[in-house]
């Protein structure tokens, strides 16, 4: 690609993301599907206006990192802590159901081979906090005890979501399942996440003394920037994904975590509120080239509509993927329905279920029915849970009193 051709393609991506997101939000829609949105119609399941060049993969995969790293600098471990073992139970059921039924329906219903059964239950664990964070602030429920809950239950499985992503990262570019991969990777994962703290500590004093004798601005985006960047290669040295390393560094560097960074940003909010600040238009400007990117990915006109399979294996998946999500909370001692707004709450999919769906189809795993499948399911599972909780919360909201 010519350079000229490359810059009229990233600035009709930019624009119809941000064109797209506007008219989903003013449809009361996650951003998120309107980005996605933008890349079918460009993408060849439309206008095939736009191709998936190298150049515009590598934009999506640094938008990619820096969205998980948003969402690590947003995880705050404390909330876990605090509301105990019903976020708990929530997370884990919510994880490993979603898990063993998504993996059980493709192996034995579909007949799909291991690693497609393996990443199909991957990517039905996901919970977008993103999206659950918004709206439950929205409704103005995100300190009601349910709020609480979901919330600190998203935490946990925030950071049980991007280990399986880097043991599914690993098995993919190993070709199977093996014991010993997986015992390597979960070796390299806790030293890593044992590691990055300390090495973000070290950062952050530096930062803080140059940017305070600094007379250049940009500063603190350049280095922070860096810094992930770094952790994202090192990430790709030790055999996991690259996104793993996004994900660290946020953690590392959240004022709300209890490693040794999160104490001192704490102790100067001023410093920490700055650094939220001056990344976020970074990352608000390459994420939604990774949402764009998907939809590019995906060919609507390869597939058979009128086969029964992809309604079939889309229902299925959709049913499984509500189901793994609804049931822990039903064992809560609570009211029937807060049960309910807690399991519809951790529904949603969106950008961390894509990232799976994504990695699936990038490593060969996913074909494009099986991925055109994944991107229905986590579409209506981002769209209908948001709307569904705002009629509810309306309609009942005496019984939340």
């Amino acid at each position: 690609m010519q350079a000229h051709d490359f810059f009229l393609t990233l600035l009709i991506i930019l624009l119809a993301a941000r064109i797209f997101a506007e008219l989903a939000t003013r449809l009361k829609t996650p951003a998120v599907i309107g980005e996605l949105f933008a890349g079918v119609v460009l993408g060849p399941s439309l206008f095939g206006w736009i191709e998936p060049t190298e150049a515009i993969r590598l934009m999506a995969g640094i938008g990619i990192i820096l969205l998980l790293f948003e969402v690590g600098l947003g995880t705050d471990v404390k909330r876990l802590v605090r509301t105990g073992g019903a976020s708990v139970l929530v997370a884990f059921s919510g994880f490993i159901l979603p898990l063993i039924l998504g993996f059980t329906l493709a192996y034995w219903v579909f007949d799909l081979s291991v690693m497609v059964s393996l990443f199909i239950g991957g990517t039905l664990t996901a919970t977008s906090i993103g999206i659950t964070v918004r709206v439950l602030a929205d409704l103005k429920r995100q300190n009601s005890k349910e709020g609480q809950i979901v919330l600190g239950a998203a935490v946990l499985d925030d950071v049980m979501g991007v280990v399986l992503l880097a043991l599914l990262y690993e098995f993919s570019t190993a070709g199977g399942v093996s014991v010993m991969n997986v015992g390597k990777v979960l070796v390299f994962i806790t030293a890593f996440f044992v590691l990055a703290p300390v090495a973000a500590k070290l950062m952050s004093i530096i930062i803080k003394r140059f940017d305070a004798a600094s007379e250049i601005p940009g500063l603190i985006p350049t280095t922070i920037v860096s810094l992930v960047l770094f952790f994202a290669w090192l990430a790709h040295v030790i055999g996991a994904p690259e996104l793993l390393g996004g994900f660290a560094a946020g953690l590392a560097l959240s004022r709300r975590f209890f490693m040794p960074l999160g104490i001192a940003l704490h102790a100067d909010e001023a410093f920490a509120d700055r650094i939220e600040s001056q990344m976020k238009p970074i990352v608000q400007l390459f994420t939604p080239i990774f949402f764009v990117m998907v939809g590019l990915s995906l060919n609507l006109r390869e597939i058979d509509w009128g086969s029964a399979f992809i309604w079939i294996f889309s229902f299925s998946l959709l049913l499984v993927a509500v189901a793994g999500k609804l049931t822990g909370p039903l064992f809560l001692k609570d009211k029937w329905a807060s049960r309910l707004m807690i399991g519809t709450a951790m529904i949603p999919r969106g950008e961390v279920g894509l990232i799976f769906a994504e990695l699936g189809r990038a490593g060969g795993i996913f074909n494009n029915e099986i991925y055109a499948g994944m991107i229905i399911v986590i579409a209506l599972t981002t769209l209908l849970p948001p709307l569904f909780m705002k009629w509810y919360y309306g309609r009942y909201s005496q019984e939340f009193k």
